[in-house]
């Protein structure tokens, strides 16, 4: 289990495994290898090999990889890599007086913090004796080694093909001369490493980190920057930040839920509608044409008391609480990536060169050279018509495949249209059905059958798009690794957004709006009559839609991220298991794990964002998705850890100075969540119109909501019935029947019948100006909060000085005793 060569002495900083196919390119391949390998030891890298006599299946060779010193600090000072040059004299920050209350939740200082604080400055080949150099072996951690190395070998050549010069690990992975490069673990993860030499760090981070067992802990996020980089770190951090301030949100989502939940028995409308005397005497128009009957308000009791849970006073409070919280999501996470940055010496980290540097891709496909305005160095360049053709084809196939969702759930509204009737006339006319009719009405049984074939058809077409995207994004030859990843990001953003959103956006702001009345009802393509919203309004229908495609991306994404590596791992292991332990070597455990990939970050990110989404934009119909949210982050971060630890080769390291592009969606998606809060409360909810009736129409000013149900729905003459919507039968000779919706409509015998009625246009006005006072009232609370709090603490921004100051004291004093030594 050794991570060191043959001698015990050299650390293994990468490995590179291949395999004996002996295809027809059997030569080439040795060719490529011979001189890709050559090549690195020019570089001044060592190599070690492992025949596939020593493998335990036989087949697998292994190039073991070890950086020396002077490669290391050669490529320190190209990768700008800051080192230590002097402890950290700056007090710490005040003890806060209720640490001892979060004592429980906290980890060993040891583990929490494995290093001692230094001031840095990055490093330079000529001033050595500058650094706080103790072991040059232990000087640079492996992270840092490994993503030198990975460097060196993403630019190294192997040949000429085709005449274009070929380089690069990723290409020779590609076309299989190699089968895999990783930096190594360094321990089992369940045990220590018998070796005195082995940090034992992946060991450490699976027993205080990647165990269930300890969800209420802390994450110990200076060790795991140092394990796997800063870009995995403050992935890490931004989720627990996450996760912690969705605490306060859940926990407020839950009291308005409760006040739901403990004034049912009070809600004057439900009650109506319960009430045989009033309820049970209103007779409804059918729900659909010919098939269905007349039926009574009352048979929708249940359905009417369940909506209250979500659409009651509590609604907007916490439409407005969240348009708050997610500011203050959003500038607090901005002050505790400034004290990371400073704390993970990323402050200049913008100027470093690994953003400016070109994609080996880049460099490979373009051949024309253009002389660089900043660098004056020759550099390959796209030309503009090239750029303009790939980004035409780019386009293209984006708006083909949004136009691919609009048109599933084109489909889906088809479904729930053709379906709605076939509901209405199976359920009122079987007699099995009657016990639980009361709670599965049509337009339930619609919305939960459509919202589960709508989430099957997201999970389709977002296993095509993300090979779709991935594609796009390559053929577009973006520059640099930023350019291409915050392309692809705005890709799958865009088509995700659309694909996980757009059903609840039809639910929330089209359901029920268009249908008509009975003679003029509204089809689409002139066949299926659109859909009616419940009696108790259709906020209910969007709390279902939001739950099932929600909780079922959740459910499903843990079991994508869980059980699918570990059965691949424990298939991959099944022959190693027969063996003795000690014949399995640390490259060969290593190799059978599953690749973490350039990408998986980007996944995580993109899930989580995507869960930001229906926890903000459509909150207002659901109070408990924050609480639904919390409860899978406190998993997801366990899953998370537990995965990269123990099922996932360690990833490359790599920097970041923050969530990059994400930031910029999640800013985008906190002030869209406003406006459409405020929609659902003012069109998807029931709540204006009953404060107008309150105020203005109210009947009994001793009960001013009692006569509410009667008042809201519009009356129609049956003998008005048009042939193509009138019912096959009216066994009671019922005279007139109500509209399931609130349309507010005159009544036959008025001058204009069936026309809007001016408490429609009362009720339309007060749901206008709702909107604009509910979004200027939280966007001015919004942007006065944002401008209250800074992005950067105070002592950060003294630390950040201080730290500038002494290594520019430093640096001229060490360049002033060098000169007094040549005078």
């Amino acid at each position: 289990d050794s991570i060191f060569f043959r001698d015990g002495v050299r650390r293994i900083d990468f490995v590179l495994s291949y395999v004996d196919d002996f295809s027809k390119e059997l030569e080439k391949k040795l060719e490529r290898r011979k001189e890709f390998e050559s090549n690195l030891q020019k570089a001044g890298l060592e190599l070690e090999t492992e025949d596939k006599k020593e493998s335990e299946d036989g087949k697998i060779f292994f190039v073991k990889i070890h950086a020396p010193w002077e490669v290391l600090i050669t490529y320190a000072e190209v990768l700008n890599i800051k080192v230590p040059i002097k402890e950290n004299d700056i007090p710490s920050t005040v003890e806060n007086p209720l640490d001892c209350m979060l004592f429980p939740l906290r980890l060993p200082e040891k583990v929490m913090h494995p290093e001692p604080d230094y001031f840095t400055a990055p490093f330079s080949k000529d001033k050595q004796e500058l650094y706080l150099i103790n072991d040059e072996s232990t000087f640079f951690s492996p992270s840092m080694r490994n993503r030198i190395v990975n460097y060196i070998l993403t630019r190294c050549p192997y040949g000429t093909e085709e005449g274009k010069k070929k380089f690069g690990i990723k290409r020779l992975l590609n076309n299989g001369t190699y089968t895999a490069a990783y930096p190594l673990h360094d321990c089992q993860y369940w045990k220590k490493a018998n070796d005195p030499n082995c940090d034992n760090e992946r060991y450490t981070l699976y027993m205080e980190w990647a165990r269930f067992l300890r969800f209420y802990k802390e994450q110990p996020l200076d060790l795991i920057r140092k394990y796997y980089g800063e870009k995995i770190g403050i992935y890490f951090a931004w989720l627990g930040f996450y996760t912690e301030m969705l605490f306060l949100a859940a926990v407020v989502g839950l009291i308005c839920f409760l006040y739901g939940l403990f004034t049912m028995d009070e809600n004057m409308s439900s009650k109506e509608i319960c009430d045989p005397a009033i309820g049970g005497e209103i007779i409804m128009c059918p729900l659909c044409d010919q098939d269905c009957d007349y039926w009574r308000l009352n048979t929708t009791c249940q359905s009417s008391q369940y909506s209250h849970l979500f659409d009651n006073v509590a609604t907007l409070f916490f439409a407005i609480f969240m348009g708050i919280w997610v500011t203050l999501f959003l500038e607090f996470w901005k002050r505790r990536q400034a004290r990371l940055k400073y704390e993970w010496d990323l402050v200049d980290f913008e100027e470093e060169q690994q953003q400016l540097q070109l994609r080996p891709e880049y460099e490979a496909k373009c051949t024309q050279k253009k002389r660089n305005p900043v660098t004056q160095e020759m550099e390959p360049y796209l030309p503009l018509t090239s750029q303009a053709v790939r980004f035409c084809i780019s386009g293209t196939t984006v708006l083909f495949w949004v136009s691919l969702i609009i048109a599933s759930m084109i489909a889906v509204i088809v479904y729930r249209l053709a379906v709605y009737a076939a509901f209405a006339s199976l359920m009122e006319n079987t007699q099995t059905l009657q016990p639980i009719s009361g709670l599965l009405t049509p337009q339930l049984a619609t919305s939960v059958t459509a919202s589960c074939l709508n989430f099957v058809i997201i999970m389709i077409l977002n296993f095509f798009y993300e090979r779709i995207a991935i594609w796009i994004t390559d053929m577009e030859i973006p520059r640099t690794h930023m350019e291409y990843e915050n392309r692809l990001t705005m890709k799958m953003f865009l088509f995700q957004f659309v694909n996980y959103y757009s059903s609840c956006f039809y639910v929330a702001f089209f359901k029920g709006k268009f249908v008509g009345y009975p003679g003029a009802y509204t089809y689409m393509f002139n066949r299926w009559r659109n859909e009616e919203c419940d009696p108790a309004g259709c906020l209910i229908e969007l709390t279902t839609q939001l739950t099932i495609v929600m909780a079922g991306k959740q459910i499903w994404g843990n079991i994508q991220e869980a059980f699918v590596p570990w059965i691949c791992n424990w298939w991959g292991r099944r022959k190693a298991r027969n063996n003795p332990e000690n014949l399995y070597s640390r490259w060969e455990q290593d190799h059978d794990l599953q690749t973490f990939g350039a990408l998986g970050l980007f996944y995580e990110y993109l899930e989580m964002v995507i869960q930001f989404g229906f926890i903000t934009l459509f909150v207002a119909s659901f109070p408990l998705a924050p609480l639904l949210a919390l409860m899978n982050n406190i998993l997801e971060i366990r899953v998370d850890s537990w995965k990269l630890t123990t099922q996932y080769r360690r990833p490359v390291a790599a920097k970041a100075h923050s969530i990059g592009v994400w930031q910029e969606i999640l800013n985008g998606m906190a002030i869209l969540s406003v406006v459409t809060n405020a929609f659902i409360v003012a069109f998807t909810s029931d709540m204006i119109p009953r404060l107008v009736y309150y105020y203005a129409y109210y009947e009994n000013e001793d009960s001013p909501m009692s006569g509410y149900i009667n008042n809201s729905l519009s009356v129609f003459l049956i003998s008005d019935f048009p042939g193509r919507n009138k019912p096959k039968e009216n066994p009671e000779n019922f005279l007139i029947c109500r509209l399931v919706y609130r349309d507010y409509r005159y009544p036959p015998d008025h001058e204009r019948k069936y026309l809007h009625s001016m408490q429609f246009w009362h009720i339309l006005a007060a749901k206008l100006a709702f909107i604009i006072i509910m979004e200027h009232v939280v966007f001015i609370v919004k942007f006065f909060v944002a401008w209250m709090i800074p992005d950067v603490p105070a002592d950060v921004k003294a630390k950040i000085k201080r730290e500038k100051y002494l290594t520019q004291k430093i640096l001229h004093e060490y360049e002033l005793e060098k000169l007094k030594e040549r005078l």
